[in-house]
């Protein structure tokens, strides 16, 4: 009696399905988000190499005069703090969108499990209470 009981309930397969390809999508769009400020991060450590480098270039040129040579210095350390604070700035702005799209693709992921968990949970009750009456009906015979 115990085994027709337990054969009584269904699983339901398709619930674990969805949650597996919802899984995935979530995956794919986070991947997504990564792997853009993966590249603007590079882009921007591209643009600021090459930046140091043009700026380097222009300091390491011979200078006729000795105090020439301390105003080269003084010039690339004034520009390259100024550049440093632009792609600070740049890269503080790709954390920032990063964040806001990771934060709403979790948000739209736990509202669709959230709903998706509630028609898992009616559907089992349903089924369950199927079972249990179609059991005790059973048991009656």
């Amino acid at each position: 009696m115990f085994k027709d009981v337990m054969g009584s309930f269904p699983v339901d397969t398709k619930a674990m399905e969805d949650a597996f390809k919802n899984q995935a999508s979530l995956n794919e769009k986070l991947s997504s988000v990564a792997l853009n400020a993966a590249e603007q991060s590079a882009e921007i450590s591209n643009k600021w190499a090459k930046d140091t480098l043009a700026k380097m270039t222009e300091m390491s040129k011979a200078k006729s005069e000795p105090a020439d040579y301390a105003k080269a210095m003084t010039d690339f350390a004034s520009a390259q703090s100024e550049v440093t604070a632009e792609h600070m700035a740049a890269f503080a702005e790709v954390a920032k969108k990063v964040q806001m799209e990771t934060v709403e693709l979790m948000m739209s992921a736990g509202k669709t499990m959230q709903e998706d968990a509630t028609k898992v949970v009616k559907k089992a009750t349903d089924d369950a209470t199927a079972a249990a009456t179609k059991a005790g009906n059973a048991a009656k015979k």
